[in-house]
């Protein structure tokens, strides 16, 4: 089946219009409490591979919902109006997911060049899932 859009298509156009953070910039804004990094990745990937510290957890299929004040699903952590840095475990789905919140309105967003991989070779700290 050939598709009329496949997802590097998909992803080249994403790249191109979201901001891509590097992960040298994203560990200087780790520290600003303006700042919130969202982990888009599944569940199971948090308990296998670990988390950014201090990081949302909101999985890629439920974000618009989580973001959207008139949603049943928002999440109030999404109305505090600070910069959102996506990232994903290679930044693929962030980027996806940026490009989305971007269509849908929100004007800070970016995410994470190279995604969580990219943070811990650069020597980022990676924290156990939490609880809960």
């Amino acid at each position: 089946m050939a598709l009329a859009r496949g997802f590097r298509q998909l992803l080249d156009d994403a790249y191109a219009r979201v901001e891509t953070v590097s992960v040298p910039d994203a560990l200087a804004l780790h520290a600003d409490s303006g700042v919130l990094f969202v982990d888009v990745r599944d569940i199971r990937e948090l308990a296998r591979d670990g988390v950014i510290p201090g990081s949302f957890h909101a999985p890629r299929g439920l974000l618009e919902f989580w973001v959207d004040p008139d949603s049943p699903y928002f999440r109030g952590v999404f109305g505090e109006g600070r910069r959102l840095v996506l990232y994903c475990a290679s930044a693929w789905r962030s980027a996806l997911a940026c490009q989305t919140l971007m269509e849908m309105g929100v004007s800070s967003v970016c995410h994470l060049g190279g995604g969580l991989r990219a943070w811990r070779d650069a020597g980022g700290a990676v924290v156990s899932m939490p609880d809960g």
